[in-house]
């Protein structure tokens, strides 16, 4: 099989890595991919989507996986479809799951999803008098796709009409926040749950817990993501089974009903209040760094999964996981996640120890190739360091044991990943 993975970030790279750990798999193109992902295969400078097709009609392609939000909302798949190409992800309809946070606020009002209570607006004047309805802290979303940043925790209604002026303005996140939505915060905890998907069949993964803030204890500004793990044991089987009935099955009825059959990743970013599950957001492909500790514990081909799903054979296929757990340490330039840093070069240790090299992998994201054939940190998050355990200590352990063998000038990261499911 000969397989292309569209995007250049950790979650592409763990997904290729996947793949190239598959039999089935005989070729991996990545587009653009990034400077550590030629090592799995081989990086294309195309972006134009039509070009992509052609390359993949042209070479055979069997299957496309697409990693990140932006591509699929702006219509990679139908381009793909179109021309009788097998891809895995969402229609551009499918994916205002995610491209539109109103659209998913409506839709999950329409199908009567558990949410928080919420008005969306393009209007200041309506924006303040909700705001002056709730208790803070106060959550306003800008509508638009904004790269996992366009969402504010304010402390206080104040605070809360400011973002949501400088959001209806332009001001903060440009056409992206001219319309915004206004919601009340639910108090629990957070949980990242993902289901694979055919339209109707759907396999949902070990859930995972990421970490959103860039210091330890989740102080300090949220980021794209400081970590994962997986699978948490804030989770349990009447959970799970609250979490099926009363989302996973009605978001699928509600967008097959819709006349959007969802196809691809559908993650729910989920806020668990007294055992009781409410969506946060959806998101239509994985999450990052989730994506980087879930692909580890596939334990069935990464091939059939995409494959099957992006044919509508899910209900043929056997997914199995390992019994183990996974967490990822992402290891960020000096300046993230304010600005960007200097270009520094990426020293990885020689690690002579056999069980960490067994139960261990880096997963590359903001990093190029220089002229040198050396490898630079040249993006914000940089790498992921992913350990592998029987226990989620254990996983954590390898995991920053790798990071120990990590080096680049301005190297960060949180010192605390897992620590929910490892509290004394």
């Amino acid at each position: 099989m000969k397989v292309l993975v569209v995007g250049s970030g950790g979650r592409e790279y763990a997904i290729g890595r996947a793949l190239a750990q598959d039999p089935r798999v005989e070729k991996i193109w990545f587009a653009p991919g990034n400077g550590a992902t030629d090592a799995l295969g081989e990086n294309l400078p195309i972006k134009e989507f039509e070009e992509l097709a052609d390359f993949a009609e042209s070479n055979g392609i069997d299957l496309t996986v697409v990693g990140p939000e932006a591509p699929l909302v702006e219509g990679i798949v139908d381009v793909f479809r179109k021309r009788g190409l097998v891809i895995f992800g969402p229609t551009a309809a499918a994916a205002r799951l995610e491209g539109s946070k109103i659209y998913m606020k409506n839709f999950l009002a329409r199908h009567r999803i558990p949410t928080a209570r919420y008005i969306e607006t393009d209007s200041y004047e309506t924006a303040a008098s909700f705001i002056d309805t709730l208790e803070a802290p106060i959550v306003v979303k800008a509508d638009g796709l904004c790269a996992g940043k366009g969402v504010i925790i304010a402390p206080d209604r104040d605070a809360a009409k400011q973002a949501a002026s400088e959001m209806l303005s332009g001001e903060a996140f440009g056409e992206a926040g001219t319309r915004i939505v206004v919601e009340e915060f639910l108090d629990g905890y957070e949980l990242s749950v993902f289901a694979v998907c055919d339209g109707k069949d759907y396999v949902v993964l070990p859930a995972a817990q990421d970490h959103k803030r860039l210091l330890d204890g989740d102080k300090g500004p949220n980021t794209g993501g400081m970590g994962a793990y997986a699978p948490t044991p804030l989770i349990d089987d009447a959970l799970y089974g609250k979490i099926d009935e009363r989302i996973v099955r009605p978001t699928l009825k509600g967008m097959e009903e819709e006349g959007n059959p969802f196809e691809g990743v559908l993650f729910m970013g989920l806020m668990i209040v007294d055992g009781e599950p409410y969506v946060l957001e959806y998101n239509v492909r994985f999450g990052d760094p989730e994506c980087e500790v879930l692909m580890p514990l596939l334990k069935s081909p990464a091939s059939e999964l995409f494959y099957k799903a992006a044919t509508g054979r899910l209900g043929e296929a056997t997914i199995e996981f390992h019994d183990r757990y996974a967490v990822g340490v992402v290891m960020a330039s000096k300046n993230y996640p304010y600005k960007s840093s200097e270009p520094a070069e990426i020293i990885v240790d020689e690690i002579h120890h056999e069980d960490l090299r067994e139960n261990s992998y880096i997963a590359y994201a903001g990093v190029s190739r220089g002229e040198d054939g050396k490898l630079y940190a040249t993006g914000g998050r940089v790498l992921v360091c992913v350990g592998l355990g029987d226990s989620i200590r254990e996983a954590r352990d390898r995991a920053y044991m790798l990071v120990g063998q990590v080096h680049f000038a301005g190297k960060q990261c949180r010192t605390d990943i897992a620590y929910q499911a490892l509290r004394d």
